[in-house]
């Protein structure tokens, strides 16, 4: 079982639109896959629900935020089993294609942004021993119950909110890889090394404090950048406008993988797939520069497969 998260810090990069395609491929191509969105935005959430279905969600406690609320209210570290829904608009569609997958899907909440500022007060501590402990106990809180459910899929993806705040960390450490979509301009690729630098950072610190801690609970962890994959392309005679290549080449220089394939920009298409729940791959009933785009998507998660192993 493999667990991606998708990141840039840098929102309206498309971020929300390739986590639902890549699960749905996936699913398509026989994988089970579970959704997590940790993005309070809930954007991915309700590519797959609707607003009724949600509402109902969260009057049972059934979403990302009432699970946080759990350790935070009750000290509880409970299994996320109770979280995860089967979204039943794409999962028909995969159905009437019989593939052999499905998407699970565990969805957001807009108050999870005040669940991250309530999870920050618990990382201190009066001592080295202390400090430690807290800080592994939180920031390892999503891996372990991930590590509950792991034989139950093939492929868990998370969907993380545009910044580097703890909610973010806990995606980062419970992953083997991460991806980072990005639209080829200037405010998008600008905080790609930064970004790279803090997941480095943190795999750093919290390996040192797993090793000082000496406790089989945590274990080191090696979140591995899949690649940049640039989104929102504007294509012209084949291949990027040059504006955009120019940074596409730069993000290059930079020594980061870059995925040779791009998702063209196309908001007529990319647009309509919420309302409806089922993501733009899955769509049967395309032509002319929508087949395109289709197939376009396709190329960047075979090479995401490829690069991931799976």
């Amino acid at each position: 079982m493999k667990v991606i998260s998708v990141i840039n810090y840098k929102g309206g990069v498309g971020k929300t639109t390739l986590s639902a395609n890549i699960a749905a491929e996936l699913a398509y191509q026989g994988k089970d896959v579970l959704v997590i969105d940790l993005d309070p935005q809930t954007n991915l959430t309700l590519s797959f629900i609707d607003v009724n279905e949600w509402q109902r969600l969260d009057s049972q406690g059934r979403t990302i935020k009432h699970w946080y609320d759990d350790f935070l209210d009750n000290d509880n570290d409970s299994s996320l089993r109770s979280l995860i829904i089967t979204p039943q608009r794409i999962n028909n569609q995969l159905n009437s294609y019989n593939a052999g997958g499905k998407v699970d899907l565990i969805c957001s909440h807009l108050e999870l942004i005040n669940v991250d500022m309530e999870l920050a007060t618990r990382l201190g501590g009066n001592s080295d021993r202390t400090i430690r402990s807290n800080f592994l106990r939180v920031l390892s809180r999503l891996k372990q119950r991930i590590d509950d459910i792991k034989n139950d899929y093939d492929v868990i993806l998370i969907d993380c909110p545009p910044n580097f705040n703890i909610v973010t960390q806990n995606a980062i450490i419970a992953s083997d890889y991460y991806l980072v979509p990005a639209k080829p301009d200037y405010l998008s690729t600008l905080g790609i090394d930064q970004l790279l630098r803090h997941i480095n950072e943190l795999t750093n610190r919290y390996n040192r404090f797993v090793d000082e801690a000496a406790r089989s609970e945590w274990v080191n962890i090696t979140p591995t950048v899949l690649g940049v994959i640039f989104t929102m392309v504007t294509f012209y005679d084949q291949q990027p406008i040059s504006a955009q290549r120019e940074y596409i080449a730069q993000v290059r220089r930079t020594g980061t993988n870059t995925f040779t394939n791009y998702v063209r920009d196309n908001k007529t298409l990319f647009a309509d797939a919420p309302e409806y729940g089922v993501p733009v791959v899955l769509k049967g009933d395309l032509g002319g520069t929508h087949l395109t785009v289709r197939t376009e998507l396709e190329d960047v998660i075979a090479e995401l497969i490829a690069l991931a192993g799976f």
